[in-house]
């Protein structure tokens, strides 16, 4: 469905309703197996004898997914055999944790993965690899966080994870085996495990994509000129939840000295304001103005909402109207690039990927892609525009599609979590009057609301209703 700025306005509209609730969901032992053995299966899709899962404190999701817990400092590797057999190798601070995996794994010390000048065995990097069950004729696969798609040079064979890692395991296994990038079978678009959740992962990732636009949405509306970012983005943690990205609050001159934290700036009116937070499940951004309305614009802002915000506007409403199961990827990017031409606002991203664990796992939104949109993928509205001599405008905000038997089973397994669901989309269809498809559930409490004028509580913006037009 495509939308155009004629078709939005910038009038009164109720604001959405808080709906986060402090319960956070846990996987299940069921989800756990269900995992395994997607994976085993990718594994001998691949003809894969071993996977060796790299986690880092950044760079955690693969191995989180299996094993239920992260690195906190440290560095980790998860070794998995198509025989069944699993292996942690930890660092000094980490080897506790193995106890609480969430498989059946070995422990094995490696002190190699503590921090600097902690005690060291001596014992060489090598050797431990040895332990491990990897042989000279492994048909082994590297995943770290990122697969490569360049068709420059053999991507398969680029590794996103320390050097000494893979130095190591290229000595063990040699030309009677195989050692390529398999980062692919946890993310790629088109078949990666961790792309489709199941319904307790929806309630699970429910919590942290509803609890970042709460923080978000009551953040801006405490909002006032003069405030500092600091005092702006004070609520904008909370409960101790881990970030996928960087907090950001920060007013007209962002990043200065290129510090991306929030300073003791002042924001002003007819400034630009931009906060954001992301947790496991979900990112919520908002970019606007510091003002009232028009009126406390400068004078090279006076066409702000009709210049920026109602395109911007027009392109997410297209975005969730026309997002749903067997939807092909490559036509939501080319109904994106008709509503706002990258050639005239300036988008560089893919305009929309998938999120879970990691606020950006991949994307199948890009030109020609002809993925196909399954049920279970979690996405977030991801459109960044960007004009010369105008103020940015942006909200992004995360949904999961999901066919009618995974709606059936999120609503019989975990009927809280529907039950806010169902209410942000009454929201969005009837208050903001954005047809959704009914593959289509809200994880973000704030999905499609967005105040040009931060301050002006009022108003915002939304499609015209058929009688309005």
């Amino acid at each position: 469905m495509l939308i155009t700025a004629k078709d939005i306005i910038y009038t009164e509209v109720e604001m959405p309703e808080d709906l986060f609730v402090n319960e956070p969901v846990d996987i299940t032992d069921e989800t756990i197996r269900e995992r395994m053995k997607k994976v085993y299966s990718a594994m001998e899709w691949e003809s894969l004898d071993t996977l060796v899962i790299y986690a880092d404190r950044e760079h955690y999701g693969n191995f989180k997914y299996l094993c239920g817990f992260a690195p906190r400092f440290e560095e980790a590797l998860l070794i998995v055999h198509r025989s069944g057999q699993n292996y942690l190798m930890l660092g000094n601070e980490m080897l506790g944790m193995a106890a609480h995996s969430r498989i059946m794994a070995e422990a094995v010390h490696t002190p190699h993965f503590s921090l600097p000048n902690q005690p060291m065995t001596e014992v060489a990097f090598a050797e431990i690899l040895g332990r491990v069950g990897i042989v000279p004729e492994s048909h082994l696969g590297v995943a770290g966080w990122k697969m490569f798609t360049g068709s420059t040079e053999d991507t398969k064979q680029l590794y996103d994870v320390p050097f000494y890692i893979v130095d190591g395991l290229k000595k063990l296994v040699t030309e009677k085996g195989q050692i390529r990038n398999a980062t692919d079978i946890f993310i790629h678009p088109g078949y990666g495990v961790r792309t489709k959740v199941n319904a307790n992962e929806i309630a699970y990732f429910e919590y942290g994509a509803s609890l970042a636009s709460s923080r978000v949405f009551h953040t801006l509306n405490r909002a006032a000129a003069e405030m500092t970012e600091m005092d702006i983005a004070e609520g904008l943690a909370a409960f101790g939840q881990p970030v996928t990205v960087q907090t950001i609050c920060a007013g007209e001159d962002r990043f200065q000295n290129a510090v991306v934290q929030p300073r003791d700036r002042k924001i002003c009116t007819g400034d630009a304001i931009s906060a954001t937070v992301g947790l496991c499940g979900g990112l919520t951004s908002r970019k606007a103005v510091m003002a009232n309305g028009p009126q406390d614009l400068r004078k090279e802002d006076k066409e702000y909402v009709e210049e920026m915000v109602k395109p911007y506007f027009a392109a997410a409403a297209t975005w969730y109207s026309s997002i749903c199961v067997g939807k092909k990827a490559g036509e939501l990017y080319d109904l994106i690039e008709q509503c706002v031409p990258k050639s005239t606002y300036g988008w560089t991203l893919n305009p929309g990927h998938l999120t879970g664990e990691e606020e950006w796992l991949s994307s199948p939104v890009y030109p020609g892609s002809d993925i196909i949109l399954e049920s279970g993928e979690m996405l977030q509205m991801d459109i960044i525009l960007s004009r010369k001599g105008c103020k940015g405008a942006n909200a992004e905000d995360g949904i999961v599609i999901a066919d009618a038997s995974l709606r059936k089973q999120l609503k019989e397994q975990y009927p809280k979590v529907w039950e806010r669901m169902q209410a942000r989309r009454v929201y969005m269809t009837e208050k903001l009057n954005i047809p959704l498809h009914p593959d289509v559930l809200p994880l973000s409490n704030t999905a499609g609301y967005f105040r040009p004028y931060i301050l002006n509580h009022e108003k915002a913006m939304k499609m015209l209703a058929v009688s309005e037009g």
